[in-house]
């Protein structure tokens, strides 16, 4: 075992890091990593609307300053590009992340579109040679599968470029937005709300640059082009920005702008949006931030390390970020929360459940007039998550659907989310919210069927090997760019909290989270060498956190006591070494494109070392809070 003395200084040098971070709201913010393909897009996007954008005092550009200072803007971006090319030759969506197809051919256009030259000679002859090797467009579209609408954009700001030619961009059907939602549902077809933007604008520049030879077509698409825009202007948020992200908002701008809707309202916010969300050194993000996320990570990682988080005062903030309404962009319920507290984000399932748990904790610490207050908001994200999933007994990313979009499908982890969600507040709303006793009973059947539909698709999707797979969260070293450390640790956890660690389902799991454990002692990568040679990348330290917690707090034998053990030297020595600061691209955004978030490393540190601290002193673990409701 770790000595304990070292073991408490890593663990209050993470703790102190953390909350270092909190904003003066008492909430934590974060920093999404810089995207090579985010910069890429809205370079793009600037340049067209800048190429298109009317002459008289009514343009956004008009202003010669403020030309001025978007030509500035542009050549600052590209320079980033530059310096931020793999040695391959190509761009993956982070700095961290391998070269891909998609990102190399939007760098590309970027390039193409400004006229800006290299600042290397050989720099896009590499490119190119990247991109051919790769496939071009017919890579491209390998590298979105069936999210069509994305790989549609990607080849459309290629041919606004003039890197590729109009006819091998699809023709969206712009016009079925027009349509109901109610039609849509009636059909079984995929949700309109996620592909409303790259449906309208893609599909809008695809009709503008190369119409449809039939004529009966032209004339409905025609037609179709002011109220598929209306539909596009009520979707998007007050923040301008299409779910917060960044390339899904550059498609609009550009494809709009080069429609010759250059000075509409939904390109004029799109560029508002896109103009405040640069980096100083010229960079943007795959999107604006994760700060509900990054705050309820950290608010639970506290509460499981013992820390009293009634001394974080984030309970009020969280509750306003509660949605009100239902949701314009992806037509989700009142009830539940995003991953951000900005206007684009969208209540899905991992944000709402990670919130109902920090509430839960709170209202352990809060008066009797406050913890009133918290019910209510839990009661609504309750009934959102029960309403949310789908017929599988798995949960989805937004809201229960067809499954044939991602957003649609379940997830391992999203339902081990909701599981550990619904669980913590079955007793508090049951017994504890002054329903009657009909209700009462109602309400604890539902938590209860949901659970039990839950823990049996949990069973289905686990792997032979004993793994499980998760929706959002992958390894870019892994064969199939999945991460089973990651889905595996977080279905443990949830398992802990309902008292199934004794099924097999959790012991297969165990015995194949500590057998998957690195020489090194961590968990991520490839296994690495003991010399741990430079061509190895080591291990993580979200994955090794994720797996140390979960083996210190569900092992069941001494094999897996002892590679907690390892894992817990593992973040020791990583805190020692300031490495609990380093992220890894784990996270996966819209459309599987990569991203690594600065507080993540800190938070799981913080959670792995609390509970060791903990044991190390003898204290009870944390108690799964289904018996917070208990007098």
């Amino acid at each position: 075992m770790v000595d304990p003395d070292r073991l408490l200084a890593a663990y209050e040098t993470a703790r102190c890091d953390l909350m270092s971070e909190t904003e003066s709201s008492g909430h934590w913010v974060g920093q999404l990593s810089s995207s090579a393909l985010s910069t890429a897009t809205a370079i793009s996007a600037l340049a067209l609307v800048e190429r298109h954008d009317p002459t008289t005092s009514a343009g956004f550009f008009a202003d010669e300053s403020r030309e001025a200072g978007l030509s500035q803007l542009i050549v600052k971006g590209l320079r980033w590009l530059c310096d931020h090319q793999n040695d391959d030759g190509g761009w993956g969506d982070t700095d961290k992340i391998a070269s891909d197809v998609a990102t190399t051919m939007l760098v590309r256009a970027a390039f193409q579109l400004t006229g800006v030259p290299a600042d290397e000679a050989d720099m896009l002859d590499r490119a190119d040679a990247y991109i051919a090797a790769h496939g071009g467009v017919a890579g491209v579209r390998r590298r979105f599968g069936k999210d069509k609408s994305i790989a549609a954009a990607t080849l459309a700001n290629c041919a606004l470029a003039g890197v590729i030619p109009w006819r091998q961009v699809p023709a969206l059907p712009f016009e079925l937005t027009c349509l109901s939602q109610s039609f849509w549902t009636r059909l079984n077809l995929p949700g309109m709300s996620y592909t409303i933007p790259a449906l309208v604008a893609v599909g809008q520049a695809r009709f503008h640059h190369g119409k449809p030879w039939n004529p009966i077509i032209r004339a409905i698409r025609r037609a179709a082009i002011a109220e598929s825009m209306r539909v596009l202007e009520l979707q998007q948020p007050a923040s301008g920005g299409f779910f917060e992200a960044v390339p899904l908002t550059s498609f609009v701008v550009m494809c709009l702008a080069a429609s010759d809707q250059s000075n509409h309202g939904v390109v004029r916010r799109g560029v508002d949006f896109l103009l405040q969300s640069v980096r100083s050194d010229g960079s943007w993000p795959i999107g604006t931030n994760l700060a509900i996320r990054n705050s309820t990570l950290a608010i639970n990682a506290l509460s499981a390390a013992g820390e009293n988080i009634a001394d974080v005062h984030c309970l009020e903030w969280l509750m306003s970020c509660q949605g009100t309404e239902v949701n314009s962009q992806s037509g989700a319920a009142p009830g539940g929360w995003a991953w951000t507290d900005s206007s684009g984000g969208v209540p899905n399932v991992d944000d709402t459940a990670g919130t109902l748990v920090s509430l839960a904790g709170y209202l352990k610490a809060t008066s009797r007039a406050q913890g009133a207050e918290v019910r209510q908001s839990a009661a609504a994200g309750v009934k959102w998550l029960l309403d949310s999933q789908n017929s599988n007994g798995g949960w989805p990313t937004f809201r229960s659907g067809s499954a044939r979009l991602p957003f649609e499908r379940s997830g391992t982890d999203l339902t081990a989310a909701a599981l550990r969600a619904l669980n913590i507040w079955r007793i508090p709303l049951v017994r504890g919210s002054g329903l009657g006793a009909s209700e009462s009973a109602a309400l604890d059947e539902q938590i209860g069927q949901a659970l039990d539909q839950g823990l049996r698709y949990l069973a289905r999707q686990q792997q032979p090997d004993g793994s499980w797979l998760p929706l959002w969260y992958g390894n870019q070293y892994h064969a199939e760019q999945a991460n089973p450390a990651y889905g595996t640790a977080k279905v443990l956890l949830a398992l802990r909290d309902l008292g199934r660690l004794e099924d097999t389902e959790a012991r297969r799991g165990l015995d194949w989270l500590s057998a998957a454990q690195n020489r090194d002692g961590g968990w991520g990568g490839r296994p690495a060498s003991e010399d741990l040679s430079a061509n190895e990348p080591r291990s993580s330290v979200e994955e090794t956190a994720l797996a140390a917690e979960s083996l210190l707090t569900c092992g069941r034998n001494a094999a897996h006591e002892a590679a907690a053990q390892q894992a817990v030297a593992w973040l020791v020595n990583a805190v020692q070494a300031n490495r609990h600061q380093e992220p890894s691209p784990i996270g996966f955004c819209f459309a599987r494109l990569w991203y690594y978030e600065r507080l993540y490393p800190t938070i799981f540190t913080v959670a792995a070392l609390g509970q060791a601290v903990r044991r190390q002193r003898h204290e009870p673990a944390p108690q799964p809070a289904a018996h917070l409701g208990k007098t």
